[in-house]
């Protein structure tokens, strides 16, 4: 049997592009935290219901979190160029 060149290259995983992607999706989802943050009152006997039920804390910032969940799957996902692509 022939051996096959050691290439470090085809040792791994993931390649720079996959880090940069899952860099990228992980901070989408760290912004959408960030967007979900606040709406707390300091005072206890107050209960603030717009800065709790705000549409940015209950409609964006989910959907950015999800689209950054997602982002992170395709990064994890996807092929890049060498011999594994074929």
């Amino acid at each position: 049997m022939a051996k096959k060149p050691n290439n470090a290259e085809n040792d791994m995983a993931f390649t720079a592009t996959n880090y940069k992607l899952l860099l990228i999706g992980l901070g989408i989802v760290t912004l959408g935290f960030i967007l979900m943050a606040g709406g707390g009152s300091g005072d206890p006997n107050v209960f603030d219901e717009g800065a709790i039920f705000h549409p940015r804390r209950i409609t964006v910032a989910p959907i950015v979190t999800l689209v950054g969940y997602l982002f992170i799957v395709y990064a994890i996902l996807k092929r890049t160029g060498g011999e594994a692509s074929k």
